[in-house]
C-alpha cells in the first residue's frame, strides 16, 4: 500500500511501479467524487453516489473506507480478492486512515509512505497544478501535516524528490518484501529516519 499527502505524486508513482513489474497489479477504489477530466469510471475509480457507496459499506463489502475532504473513499474485498487469487501482489493507494484499516485486518499487507521533499515543495506543486483554489490549497497542506505525522507507522518511508529514483525505490522494496530480504531497505527507508 502507498499513502502520501495530496500533490506528492502518489498515483504517478503507483502507475510507473506497475508498468514496471508485471506481477503487480492497481487497486481500483470506489469514489463518491466526481471524476476529473482524464479520469475514467472503472479505470481510475469506480465513481458510485454516496448512497451506493453507504449501501456497499452495509453490505460490508469494504476491506477499507474512509471520508476525505467531504469525498468517501474504499477498497472493496473484490478489488484485493481477485488479484491475489492470482498470484499477484496488489498496490493500493490509500490514505491513512484507510492504512489502518488494512493493517488492522491484512497484517500481512505492507505500508509505504510517500515523503513530498519538504512542505514548501509540496505546496509549490499543488499550485501548479492550477486544479485547486486558495482555500483548497490550505486545505490539502494542513491535511499534509496530520498525514505526514502518521508516517512512523507505516514499514518505509520513501521521499518523493525525483520521480524514476521514487519508483526504482518502491520496486526495490517490493522485490525485497518478495524474496524476505527486507533487513537494509528497512534500514534505509526507515520512516522515522526519513522524517528528520
Amino acid at each position: 500500500m502507498v499513502s502520501a499527502p495530496s500533490g506528492t505524486g502518489k498515483t504517478t508513482v503507483c502507475r510507473g511501479v506497475v508498468a514496471r513489474d508485471p506481477e503487480i497489479m492497481f487497486s481500483i477504489s470506489h469514489t463518491t467524487r466526481a471524476p476529473r477530466s482524464r479520469e475514467r469510471d472503472g479505470t481510475d475509480y469506480f465513481f458510485v453516489s454516496r448512497g451506493a457507496f453507504q449501501e456497499l459499506v452495509a453490505q460490508g463489502a469494504f476491506l477499507e473506507h474512509a471520508e476525505y475532504r467531504g469525498n468517501l473513499y474504499g477498497t472493496s474485498w473484490a478489488a484485493v480478492e481477485g488479484p491475489l487469487a492470482h498470484g499477484c501482489d496488489l498496490l493500493l493507494e490509500i490514505d491513512t486512515a484507510g492504512a489502518r484499516q488494512v493493517r488492522a485486518r491484512l497484517p500481512a499487507a505492507r505500508l509505504i509512505f510517500l515523503l513530498p521533499p519538504s512542505l514548501a515543495i509540496l505546496e509549490r506543486r499543488l499550485r501548479d497544478r492550477q486544479t485547486d483554489s486558495e482555500q483548497v490549497i490550505q486545505q490539502r497542506l494542513a491535511i499534509a501535516k496530520d498525514e505526514i505525522a502518521e508516517a512512523p507507522r507505516y514499514d518505509y518511508a520513501v521521499v518523493n524528490d525525483d520521480l524514476e529514483r521514487t519508483i526504482s525505490s518502491v520496486l526495490e522494496i517490493v522485490r525485497a518484501e518478495r524474496s524476505g530480504e527486507t533487513a537494509a531497505l528497512r534500514a534505509r527507508f526507515e520512516p522515522r529516519a526519513s522524517l528528520r
